[in-house]
């Protein structure tokens, strides 16, 4: 047996008041608006009726944060899992719209379809669905949430759907504290965990990407549990 359903949760809104891009930084934790978001999120989980059985984290100070509710929501214990943190970026650190007309920042704007700035989309896609299809056999039964970031959450969706990964990061549907559920492609019959109880081994590499890996996920829902939020947020995070 396997999670009937994985569940890629985005973080809350982070207190940013000086609007710098963090990144992978640390020190950018939730403002209030942030808690009451990922409460949001847990809430939605909790009124679906639906067993939840693991939760996996992205390892940023605001993703354990956002993690907290769900994990007292379900008596979870959050796992850490790297595989879902935040691309790197080489504008991280810095006021993007004041980077951008820095010089010294334009080599890394010539090739926004890897794209040049940060981690390619590819590497992006590549980790996600190995963490999501771990996500899947990691239980014998009920759902797994995994709190993630908006960008890594937005390329799993564009590999199911077969998009392209170049696109505006402010039409990104997936906003704060979000949910984007998936399930097993039906005619795919799942891998087994081993009679150890550890989760089979990991699909080889090449065929990760825009295919057969992502071909086994079905993308069933998206909900905004925060929407009502969302126009006091003034830190959206999209890059």
């Amino acid at each position: 047996m396997v999670a009937s359903q994985v569940h890629l949760v985005r973080h809350g809104e982070v207190f940013n008041p000086d609007g710098i891009l963090y990144g992978r930084l640390s020190g950018f934790g939730l403002s209030k608006l942030g808690h009451r978001m990922a409460q949001a999120a847990a809430d939605d989980l909790a009124e679906r009726g639906r067993p939840i059985t693991a939760l996996r984290v992205s390892p940023l100070q605001r993703t354990r944060e956002s993690a907290a509710p769900i994990a007292a929501a379900f008596g979870l214990e959050p796992i850490v899992d790297e595989r879902i943190m935040e691309p790197t970026n080489r504008f991280e650190g810095t006021k993007m719209k004041l980077a951008v007309r820095k010089p010294a920042y334009w080599p890394y704007l010539v090739n926004p379809l890897r794209p040049s700035w940060g981690e390619p989309y590819v590497s992006i896609e590549r980790r996600m669905l190995l963490a999501v299809h771990d996500a899947f056999q990691s239980v014998d039964s009920g759902d797994v949430v995994l709190v993630s970031h908006q960008l890594p959450i937005w390329v799993t969706h564009l590999s199911v759907a077969g998009e392209r990964y170049p696109h505006d990061p402010r039409k990104r549907r997936c906003a704060l504290s979000s949910i984007t559920t998936f399930e097993l492609a039906a005619e795919v019959a799942p891998e087994t965990a081993s009679e150890t109880g550890e989760p089979s081994a990991a699909a080889p590499a090449e065929r990760l990407g825009n295919t057969p890996e992502s071909q086994r996920l079905t993308e069933v829902s998206y909900v905004e549990p925060a929407a009502s939020l969302l126009v006091a947020a003034t830190d959206v995070g999209a890059v």
